[in-house]
């Protein structure tokens, strides 16, 4: 079964496939001549946290390319407590041909392609976003072309974000710094992970006016995530000197793109003048969520 679960079990070339997939897909979306691969596909997209770009990126990849999507909320699929996760999951794939879940617990997500007898794709977990880190690469390659050789330095928490692209980076060749405070950097069980299924060039430098000298790409995310909102006081405190503004660019060069997933707390992680000036591709970074994932939906249903 082609799950997307974490990319620990994608190579380098498997991912560059994809990308290169990827890219002829949105060529000819943008030429007006996509085609509809997966007509008559239903998507089945269960998340249990709010969303604008997975959920959209996803409803409208399908129907660019012949497919539909049901939504179905927390509420709505009852995750554990309506009915058991098992039967929901083994209920949903009579009706569907794949399942994006978003979800808190990383565990859902294993569970789910545990009882699926229909692809599962993690579309978030509190331990890794991969959708993300494939349409991250797609933006990369756009702007330099190779992407190996290529740092990107990753400002902010080591968060399910950081730990995508560190192992996304790691496969293609690329070189992974996260700039962070003391208590909010990778924790020890991923690191050992990283280790053993990816083996790349990963690094923590915590300062982060040295972490950006050699960067291609700075990265950032917000400080407080969907689940840690009672954190927030305590983690602007510790993240101050980690914004990305006009003085932290100051010591980057100057070919350097500036990134985010989004949604954004300006004035936070990120100013105004950076997140909207020209080395910024953050809004064409969240368009190749979709062209990415749709690439990733033909893999999947293996048409």
């Amino acid at each position: 079964m082609r799950h997307f679960i974490d990319l620990l079990d994608w190579d380098g070339e498997q991912i560059l496939k994809l990308l290169k997939d990827a890219t002829r897909i949105k060529k000819a979306t943008l030429k007006g001549k996509c085609k509809p691969v997966l007509n008559g596909k239903i998507l089945g997209m269960v998340f249990e946290k709010p969303s604008l770009r997975t959920r959209v990126s996803f409803q409208a990849g399908m129907a660019q390319l012949g497919g539909q999507a049901i939504f179905l909320n927390g509420t709505d699929a009852g995750l554990g407590k309506r009915e058991s996760l098992p039967d929901i999951v083994r209920t949903l794939c009579e009706f569907v041909d794949a399942i994006v879940l978003r979800t808190f617990q990383h565990d859902n997500v294993t569970e789910f392609a545990r009882w699926a007898s229909k692809p599962v794709i993690n579309g978030l977990s509190d331990y890794y976003h991969p959708c993300q880190a494939i349409g991250d690469l797609l933006t990369i390659r756009e702007a330099f072309g190779d992407l190996e050789g290529r740092t990107l330095v990753f400002v902010g928490d080591g968060n399910n974000v950081a730990r995508s692209l560190a192992i996304a980076c790691g496969k293609v060749g690329m070189r992974f710094v996260l700039s962070a405070p003391e208590g909010y950097r990778f924790d020890q069980p991923f690191l050992e992970i990283y280790q053993t299924h990816v083996r790349g060039q990963l690094d923590e430098i915590h300062d982060p006016t040295k972490a950006v000298k050699e960067a291609d790409i700075i990265y950032t995310d917000v400080w407080a995530s969907m689940g840690q909102e009672s954190e927030t006081k305590e983690r602007l405190k510790h993240f101050a000197k980690y914004q990305v503004n006009a003085e932290l660019l100051k010591h980057a060069m100057d070919h350097v793109k500036i990134m985010h997933c989004l949604p954004a707390h300006r004035g936070e992680e990120i100013t105004d003048d950076v997140m909207d000036g020209p080395l910024s591709v953050a809004f064409p970074q969240a368009g190749n969520r979709m062209h990415a994932q749709k690439a990733l939906l033909v893999w999947a249903l293996d048409v």
